[in-house]
């Protein structure tokens, strides 16, 4: 299964680019034992209001993919959970699984429509810069915990 992280609003440089790149390279690095085919970092152009960011968003989608959709009232999972969650749609053949990460705005009703399924990192808001970094994160130390590495501490 192959993971992307599509996100609204260019990163080029600064530390959380930083930390999001070093977490994805990790990811890629273990994952590939796992059953993951990789993970990249897409990033569209903000601006132009919640209509025309969700057209950006929606073009970048790959065919067939399953998208989470980040929102602060989606679901919230524990770490061990969101790591089981990735492993049942490895398992079940799911061939790409988009995480969508919106503008400071939210997100266009079409997006809303496609990617009904949300998950959350509790009820804060949070920057956009760091909810990335944050989802690399849980993805790297969820490919940890599959493969029994002691990254996570219970």
């Amino acid at each position: 299964m192959r993971l992307t992280i599509l996100s609204v609003g260019r990163h080029k440089t600064g530390p959380e680019k930083q930390m999001a790149d070093d977490y994805a390279e990790r990811f890629r690095k273990s994952g590939r034992n796992l059953g993951f085919r990789g993970l990249e970092l897409i990033d569209v152009d903000s601006g132009g209001g919640l209509n025309v960011e969700g057209t950006r968003l929606l073009a970048k989608l790959p065919k067939g993919a399953a998208i989470l959709r980040l929102d602060e009232f989606g679901k919230q999972l524990s770490s061990k959970a969101f790591a089981s969650n990735l492993a049942k749609r490895r398992d079940q053949g799911l061939g790409d699984l988009v995480f969508v990460i919106g503008g400071a705005e939210g997100y266009s009703s079409a997006v809303r429509e496609i990617a009904p399924q949300t998950i959350a990192f509790g009820p804060q808001t949070w920057p956009h810069r760091l909810v990335k970094v944050m989802l690399t994160e849980q993805i790297y130390r969820a490919a940890s915990l599959l493969a029994g590495s002691p990254y996570h501490k219970v």
